[in-house]
């Protein structure tokens, strides 16, 4: 079986909320799509652009902001660093305009409500996220490009294995699962951030990965620090109200603080309790999908919608654990992208594909194992942290209300959280030579799970809570 490379920057993408598979994905499809114009013909030929959603990017698009991130891409702005308080402006003269500026060059005629079709009644074999762009050219021809968004930020041309070029390399410790990253551990005496590390090093260098990973960890801190004090009620209708902004000012105790820094010394003065820790985590969580849910920017991590988990648990980890060292943050991202890209090989991180156990499940399975390697826990320990908070997710399905990455999405990262904390904190009492579940059988388990799992709870908002709980009302 050939070995897929994925680099720790593949697992954590700087972007722009709400969703990795249904936001970041067809952004970038976009702008792969431009690319393409640009090689096949020109921009200055292109006379009109259509947008074809598919399959659940058509029945969660609007929520997810599918066609916010398609104009954006077709507008040239990059998702890694656009400011996100252009999007609104740029989107809202678009649509009052009925005109975009194609790779911020060239202008062409588009009102996004006759231009972006959500074909809700169809979808493309390869995948549920499937989408289409049909270009017109001025002399009247036409041809069309084709994209799957496979979760996580991850996107592939039709026609073409995944459009990944990390996949081509030779790494010197190649790995598809676990019982491989454990036979490189075991064989060399590296700890698996030290495995990862060297396989790292055939695309960087070491200075670009340390600054790299640091980079991902403030833009994560810093959508965690805008979270807590960021009020007010979230976009899309269902009148969700923020709660970290009020979580954090209770916890806090309206002590004063100016930074980030200062922040961190009010939160340990505190105390340590059980209750404040476990509320300093969920509040810790709900401020990055809060964040996610607001168009704000955020850390793929595994995807969009499950990015608070890691943050939080770094945080706790940083806070409480005296684990506030930048070789101890790499160690910990360096770890957890790795456990996330075995579940990417051996099953999916797409919610469409596996429900939300591929997205929650997953986050709190990578944060599990990184915690437990940087509290001084073996490689097996590790690997059966993250087996232990997977185990616990196994068929949680996706079924947002009104298709926005709210409810239930939101507080599912706090819980993502809690749970890899406890399996953190079994692995690390445990003895793993006698546990009778691998994280490979975990990984299998998942998979097969996803496959049975009715195509109504894969982000299709379809079923569940989606059905049962009606818009705009909340229950006691």
């Amino acid at each position: 079986m050939p070995h897929e490379a994925i680099s720790v920057f593949d697992m954590f993408k700087i972007g722009v909320g709400p969703s990795s598979s249904h936001t970041l994905g067809p952004w970038k499809a976009a702008l792969q799509c431009i690319d393409n114009i640009k090689q096949t013909t020109s921009l200055e030929q292109v006379a009109a652009i259509t947008v074809l959603l598919y399959g659940s990017l058509a029945k969660t698009g609007k929520g997810h902001g599918t066609d916010i991130a398609v104009m954006l891409g077709l507008c040239g702005q990059h998702p890694e660093s656009i400011d996100v308080n252009s999007i609104n402006p740029t989107i809202q003269n678009i649509r009052t305009n009925h005109q975009l500026l194609l790779d911020n060059s060239v202008v062409i005629n588009f009102n996004p409500a006759e231009h972006i079709h959500f074909l809700m009644k169809e979808s493309l074999p390869f995948h549920p996220n499937g989408m289409s762009f049909v270009i017109t050219t001025k002399d009247g021809q036409q041809f069309t490009e084709t994209y799957f968004s496979i979760g996580g930020g991850f996107v592939v041309k039709e026609g073409e294995t995944e459009a990944n070029a990390s996949t081509s390399v030779n790494l010197p410790f190649p790995i598809n699962n676990s019982n491989e990253l454990l036979h490189w551990c075991m064989k060399t005496g590296l700890h698996i951030y030290e495995v990862v590390y060297e396989n790292e090093l055939t695309w960087r260098k070491d200075e670009e990965i340390k600054q790299g990973l640091i980079k991902i960890w403030h833009t994560m801190r810093d959508c965690m620090y805008r979270g807590c004090h960021a009020s007010g009620e979230l976009p899309g209708g269902l009148q969700v109200k923020r709660r970290a902004f009020n979580l954090n000012k209770k916890l806090t105790n309206n002590k004063p603080y100016n930074n980030y820094d200062e922040w961190q010394n009010v939160i340990k003065q505190g105390g340590a309790g059980f209750q404040y820790i476990l509320d300093w985590v969920s509040c810790f969580a709900l401020a990055v999908n809060e964040e996610n849910a607001a168009f704000g920017r955020v850390v793929t991590a595994p995807t969009n919608g499950a990015a608070g988990v890691i943050p939080a648990v770094l945080q706790y980890y940083i806070t409480f654990c005296n684990g506030n060292n930048d070789e101890k943050i790499i160690q910990f991202l360096l770890t957890a992208a790795e456990i996330g890209s075995i579940f990417k090989k051996g099953a999916t991180i797409s919610a469409a594909m596996g429900g939300c156990q591929a997205e929650i499940g997953v986050s709190s399975a990578m944060a599990a194992g990184a915690l437990t390697e940087v509290l001084g826990g073996s490689q097996k320990q590790a690997l059966m942290a993250a087996e232990i908070a997977m185990e616990h997710h196994l068929g949680l399905t996706c079924d947002p209300i009104g298709g926005l990455v709210q409810i239930p999405c939101i507080e599912r990262n706090t819980m993502g959280a809690i749970k890899a904390i406890t399996a953190s904190q079994l692995a690390l009492q445990s003895t793993p030579d006698f546990a009778i579940v691998s994280l490979d059988k975990v990984v299998q388990t998942m998979w097969q799970t996803a496959l049975d799992m009715n195509t109504k709870y894969k982000e299709t908002s379809d079923g569940g809570l989606a059905v049962n709980v009606p818009l705009g009302l909340s229950e006691c």
